[in-house]
């Protein structure tokens, strides 16, 4: 499904036209990146949970070459699903 499905499904189900269905959900799509960038957990009701975790730097090394080198310290964006998600994938 791609953000013009999405838009289409709002316009379809909810009777916005095409263009208050693009704007609504480009404001739902940038008010929970806003959220992400800020590093504020999201939790949905019933869909899940999106968290920002800090990801300390660390050893690595190259696989072709064998050298060693520093992975940088990063933040990354996980999700766990509700249990009420989970359940209707699992049906």
């Amino acid at each position: 499904m791609t953000k013009a499905d999405v838009v289409e499904a709002v316009s379809s189900s909810c009777g916005f036209s095409k263009k208050e269905s693009i704007d609504l959900v480009e404001n739902v799509f940038a008010l929970i990146k806003g959220c992400l960038e800020r590093g504020e957990d999201l939790k949905i009701s019933g869909f899940g949970k999106f968290e920002v975790k800090q990801k300390n730097p660390r050893r690595g090394r190259n696989p072709q070459t064998g050298e060693t080198l520093e992975i940088s310290a990063r933040r990354v964006l996980s999700f766990k699903p509700s249990q009420l998600l989970r359940a209707a994938v699992n049906c």
